[in-house]
């Protein structure tokens, strides 16, 4: 009995913030590793067995298409589409009826070995992102082998109670099917930051761990856990104290969301006046929708990567534009600044056909494969130009590291603009183009790029990766990764005071924008608009109402003069109190 056992506390990947006390819910789908391998005299059989489960896997996925539409929106349903593009791939399919016709293989065990031959080369990859895509290979033929045995399992979208679902893996089809009023949390034993399961919780706003490894085989179904989304803290058979201390977290959060609700409605200005925009960063127009309700006053890093990724295609114009003029729209004239493709480094796109690089990082990513790929980047500089017309959007360019690239970018904006002008296409008026401070190059020629673009945005992720030379993937040297490192903070105010110099503005779309601890130091340099995820914008609304510029200005100046992170962070902490 659970009341006899005692608590034992695990330790996943948080990707999706919030505590939540609730019941297992343990999920075990028919797995192709549960196939036993078997042979047929009747190939002909099997053939047709094949058939039929893929017709019924189709007529599955085109209704949890519809499904995803509704709740998720078109580009979420596109992960989905990509799996009936497998089932249709004559590198996926036909070399499954060739095994039944060759080697007189059961249609399971043929499924089996080919999927498993795909997967596996999808996993042997060096992209953290192509890793995980194999599990959506592996999702197909776990729903093909489903339909050949007819497995009838414990289904997701017959859950009517509240729940924390505990399984191996979401497949995107699994995430799809879920009632958000009945789900609590997802704990999984693999899985990362760039997997589907993270981003769809992200979306759904639902408390996630995921990587939880062999220790999620200790949780039982019924049991009840609690699980802290935010430090990737899941307790199972929790004591009574442990229940009641995290019982007051949990009502603490409530009312802390319940409070900071009120400063949706107000301004980021400081007590003494100074005024800042408070943006959002999203990667699909339906997260656009609510934005304002939620606090947002711009939407500083459109992604428009999650569009060309989720598809099993290059997305076309037309595809393009309409996920870009949902998100102008839903912003009511409020500004959207869309990033160009930012493909290259840990994301990949199959039908590019990149090729394989030692040190994807430094290579051939973002602005540098749009400017040598140039149908591609004209194409989607059209979608963008074109959507202009349905509000306020600005372009931003990615991975710029000087004069050059800057000027070859802007001349291709032109062009795309001169073509849909000749064709008399309805275009918005001539809008603010800019650039991503990434790379310390950028940084360090920010006084002459002022003079010529209409405005920085800081990517704080990359740029520490770039400074520090760290690899931010790398566990043995992630440490050294930190933002207040007194170098990425001299850099910084370098751009911060370059645009001030020029009559531009700064703007800043990595982690640091959003973390509470940065905000005076962001004040104090006098940054001027500051994109986050949506989650934390009321908060740091909140904290920059309470600040005086005049204050941050003296305490800024104070950490320009400290050597190291660690020193940078406590001077922080003690000013926080």
């Amino acid at each position: 009995m659970a009341t006899d056992m005692l608590e034992q506390r695990l330790q996943g990947l948080g990707v999706s913030e919030g505590i939540r006390i609730g019941k297992a819910f343990v999920y075990k789908p028919l797995r192709l590793e549960d196939i036993q391998e078997s042979k047929s005299e009747l190939p002909e059989q099997e053939l047709a067995r094949l058939e039929q489960a893929k017709e019924q896997c189709i007529e599955e996925l085109g209704l949890l298409i519809e499904r995803a539409k509704q709740t998720l929106g078109e580009e979420k349903a596109m992960i989905l589409k990509g799996q009936i593009s497998f089932l249709n791939d004559p590198t996926f399919y036909p070399p499954m009826q060739k095994l039944i016709r060759e080697e007189q293989l059961s249609a399971e065990t043929a499924v089996r070995r080919t999927v498993n031959q795909v997967a596996g080369l999808f996993e042997a990859m060096a992209s953290e992102y192509m890793r995980e895509r194999a599990a959506d290979i592996r999702d197909v033929g776990s729903r093909l082998v489903t339909h050949l045995v007819g497995h009838q399992g414990a289904r997701l979208n017959d859950i009517r109670e509240e729940v924390i679902i505990v399984a191996d893996d979401l497949t995107p089809s699994d995430t799809v099917q879920l009632d958000k009023q009945y789900v609590l949390g997802f704990v999984t034993r693999i899985g990362g930051k760039t997997s589907h399961t993270a981003i769809l919780a992200n979306s759904l706003g639902i408390a996630a761990i995921l990587g939880m490894g062999s220790a999620i085989e200790t949780i039982s179904h019924g049991e009840e856990l609690i699980i802290n989304g935010s430090t990737g803290e899941c307790v199972l058979y929790p004591e009574a104290k442990t229940k009641e201390q995290f019982a007051m977290k949990l009502a603490a959060e409530k009312l802390e969301q319940e409070n900071l609700k009120a400063y949706s409605e107000l301004a980021a200005v400081t007590k003494d006046g100074f005024s800042l925009e408070i943006a959002a960063n999203i990667g699909t127009p339906q997260e656009a929708i609510g934005l304002i309700d939620r606090g947002a006053e711009a939407i500083g890093l459109y992604r428009t990567e999650f569009l060309f990724m989720s598809a099993s295609q290059m997305p076309s114009e037309d595809m393009q534009f309409e996920a870009y003029r949902q998100a102008a729209e839903a912003m009511e004239g409020r500004p959207v600044v869309i990033r160009t493709l930012d493909i290259g480094g840990d994301k990949e796109l199959p039908y590019l056909d990149l090729p394989e690089e030692m040190n994807p990082f430094l290579g051939y990513r973002a602005i540098r494969l749009c400017l040598d790929r140039k149908e591609l980047f004209l194409t989607q500089l059209r979608a963008i130009i074109r959507a202009g017309a349905y509000g306020n959007v600005k372009i931003m360019f990615p991975m710029i590291s000087g004069m050059e690239e800057w000027r070859q970018a802007k001349a291709l904006y032109e062009e795309a603009r001169r073509q849909l002008v000749g064709e008399g296409a309805t275009v918005g008026e001539s809008m603010e183009i800019g650039i991503m401070i990434e790379i310390p190059s950028a940084a360090l020629m920010a006084d002459r790029l002022a003079r010529e673009v209409d405005f920085f945005s800081i990517g704080t992720n990359d740029l520490v990766q770039y400074t520090i030379a760290v690899d931010r993937m790398n566990e043995k040297v992630a440490y050294l990764y930190d933002y207040f490192h007194p170098a990425v903070i001299h850099l910084i105010k370098t751009v911060i005071d370059a645009s001030n110099k020029h009559g531009k503005w700064t703007g800043m779309c990595g982690s640091m924008a959003g973390d509470p601890l940065a905000a005076p130091l962001l004040v104090g340099l006098g940054l001027h608009e500051w994109s986050m995820s949506p989650s934390a914008i009321q908060r740091i609304k909140q904290i920059v109402r309470e600040l005086d510029r005049s204050d941050c200005e003296q305490l800024t100046a104070k950490l320009l003069e400290l050597d190291t992170p660690t020193e940078v962070r406590a001077e922080l902490e003690h000013y926080r109190g």
